[in-house]
């Protein structure tokens, strides 16, 4: 069979579909256009390589913009490795000076390279990138570079000045992740919006409970939980009760474990009968524990996307009346180890809970909106 473009483009949708069920992917036919079948080839290395699937994804998010980009800059795919003109070129189309460009027009990203990626959904931002998306965009063509046996020049010194003078030229203040940590009050509010008994209200309930009840969990982890990863414990005493339910939840390899860790932490109480009721009213017994339901009412077999995490918890927050755009799904992390500090609870205890690395790491996801307001600020 000769290799035509279709050939080629039909055996990058079956090497996509063959890795679909570790790297999720809801844009396979674009991706099959934008890549190279050496692209395509790379991202199956990384899988049987056992990369997690977060990093993949972000991966081919990262080459497919990249791709794109290119095509629309350049009229051809990435060159590897990348010259250094063509790195300054991206640099300059991404980081750019608002202010320049109301006076000339031809600063920043040409506006029919703008329109091609717009017209993709690849584009969504109508000023300058966020100099840490550059970063990361710049590290993954570092990276992809790398691993192709190639020498790239991602750390000359005219791509570093390029990149500090132009962050310099356009200061962003930085964003938290969440506006706003998730604390236990705001999360009673967002929790009394899942009363109906419906199988929606019933998971959402589940999730909000299970994500902040074991210390904050980030939202791929919960996405991607699987009954598996499930184990009973001996229930807990309870002074004054009965003795509380307990599990613990095996993650495995994290964002900030080793490879070879399996982190564990642990539910109790009213979050494991809240997971109980959904994965019985869901008829789950196995795979995934979070799954995607239909107007219907009919649940899929597929996991949720990390996406719908975070669209779940903004619907509920609209739904009590709060501000959704304040809060995030990374909003119960910070809330979490906010909530311990509220209550006293040490914070080595909360960090065995939330898994964080370093003292330093779990004080940075406090609400600074706290330290803002409190006495500390009051002395005189």
């Amino acid at each position: 069979m000769s290799n035509t473009p279709e050939t080629g483009l039909a055996h990058r949708l079956g090497t996509l579909d063959t890795i679909a069920a570790v790297l999720p992917m809801e844009r396979r036919d674009e991706l099959a256009e934008l890549l190279t079948d050496q692209d395509v080839e790379t991202l199956r290395h990384l899988v049987n390589e056992g990369m997690g699937a977060n990093t993949l994804r972000a991966l081919t998010s990262d080459l497919a913009y990249l791709q794109a980009w290119s095509l629309a800059a350049t009229g051809r795919s990435l060159l590897w490795p990348a010259p250094e003109a063509l790195l300054l070129k991206f640099v300059a189309h991404h980081l750019w000076d608002p202010e320049k460009r109301l006076t000339d027009p031809g600063h920043g990203m040409p506006a029919d390279v703008e329109q091609k990626l717009r017209l993709q959904g690849l584009l969504r931002v109508s000023g300058p990138h966020a100099p840490d998306t550059v970063r990361r965009r710049l590290a993954t063509w570092s990276t992809l570079t790398k691993w192709r046996g190639l020498e790239g020049v991602f750390s000359s010194p005219a791509l570093k000045s390029a990149i500090r003078l132009a962050v310099r030229a356009t200061p962003r203040p930085r964003k938290r992740k969440s506006a706003k940590a998730i604390t236990g009050d705001i999360l009673l509010k967002l929790i009394a919006t899942c009363t109906t008994g419906s199988l929606r209200d019933v998971r959402d309930r589940a999730i909000l409970m299970v994500a902040f009840g074991s210390g904050g969990r980030r939202r791929s982890e919960i996405a991607g939980l699987r009954i598996e990863q499930l184990q009973p414990e001996e229930p807990i005493p309870n002074e004054g009760g009965s003795p509380l339910p307990s599990l613990s939840i095996h993650l495995g390899r994290t964002k900030t474990s080793g490879a070879d860790v399996d982190e564990v932490v642990y539910l109790s109480g009213r979050p494991v009968d809240a997971l109980n009721v959904w994965l019985a009213a869901a008829k789950i017994d196995k795979g995934s524990v979070f799954r995607a339901i239909d107007r219907w009412g009919n649940v899929s077999r597929r996991p949720l996307d990390p996406k719908a995490i975070n669209d779940i918890l903004k619907q509920r927050a609209k739904m009590a009346g709060l501000a959704p755009g304040e809060f995030s799904a990374h909003g119960l992390r910070s809330g979490y180890l906010t909530e311990a500090a509220n209550r006293g609870i040490p914070l080595p205890e909360a960090m065995e809970q939330s898994r964080h690395r370093s003292v330093q790491q779990a004080f940075d996801y406090y609400n600074s909106a706290t330290r803002r307001s409190g006495a500390a600020t009051r002395l005189l």
